[in-house]
């Protein structure tokens, strides 16, 4: 049965002529790139230089309006991150982002936590809503802040505020010490 359908496929082969083949051209190894993309190297590197905490607008893993946000790098002592998690700390900057589009949020959360760090500012409130009308997915710039925090190297740890600095709907952040605090930290210590 098989032979027989091999058969008649080779009928309906018969008149079948194979395409012409283009001339393939040897590469000689010396490969330069085109004007246009030298120029977009070159653009790409020029924003990779200007921005120095590049925040992706590409893909986010969505969270629900009252998921838990909960984020602490190693190293910092559990005691800490325990007061931050439970509001011991005083908020001493907050950033609003209520009614921001993505790219307002992004720019100004960059802003917002480079300021704050080179002012010595250390334990920040983000309110950016609980997003359950948002379209097209609910929560969805809680997904990207929640997203974009780590990746900032001055923040250590944050976590999704108590009721009354705005529970889901805000973020607290603890930021690292400046270049400032840490030397007169240093020199506090070594006074002893």
């Amino acid at each position: 049965m098989q032979h027989d359908e091999f058969e008649l496929f080779l009928q309906e082969m018969a008149d079948v002529k194979p395409l012409p083949q283009d001339a393939v051209l040897q590469q000689n190894g010396d490969f330069s790139p085109t004007l246009a993309q030298q120029a977009r190297r070159k653009a790409a590197e020029q924003e990779m230089e200007y921005d120095p905490h590049y925040l992706s607008m590409e893909y986010v893993d969505l969270v629900k309006p009252d998921d838990v946000f909960a984020y602490c790098k190693d190293g910092v002592q559990q005691g800490v991150y325990r007061n931050l998690r439970l509001g011991k700390y005083q908020c001493d900057a907050t950033l609003n982002l209520l009614g921001k589009t993505l790219q307002e949020a992004r720019s100004l959360l960059q802003q917002f936590i480079t300021d704050c760090h080179q002012r010595g500012v250390r334990t920040l409130l983000i309110q950016h809503g609980m997003g359950r009308n948002s379209k097209p997915h609910p929560a969805i710039l809680r997904s990207y802040v929640f997203k974009w925090l780590p990746s900032f190297s001055e923040v250590l740890a944050a976590h999704t505020a108590q009721r009354q600095h705005g529970s889901y709907s805000a973020t607290y952040v603890l930021l690292q010490k400046n270049a400032e605090q840490k030397r007169e930290n240093r020199e506090r210590h070594t006074k002893k």
